[in-house]
């Protein structure tokens, strides 16, 4: 798995899960029952991963979306 994106951003969170899904790329949000912790302020962020082979496919999208700026550095 590679992490995309890591963010707090309830909204951003969305955003690329629903690209993701809509390009065919099965994404996990990992985190996410975190708020239920620290609660719900938002102070932890979410981090979305993809299988190793659709990390370029998945990269290029959110680029395309003008997302590229949210992405974490390739490991």
């Amino acid at each position: 798995m590679r992490e995309l994106v890591r963010a707090s951003n309830p909204v951003l969170i969305s955003a690329v899960e629903a690209l993701l899904k809509s390009a065919g790329i099965a994404c996990v949000v990992l985190d996410q029952n975190m708020s239920v912790l620290e609660g719900s302020v938002g102070a932890l962020p979410r981090r979305i991963v993809v299988d190793d082979e659709d990390e370029a496919p998945a990269r290029r999208l959110l680029n395309d979306a003008g997302l590229g700026d949210e992405l974490r550095p390739p490991a």
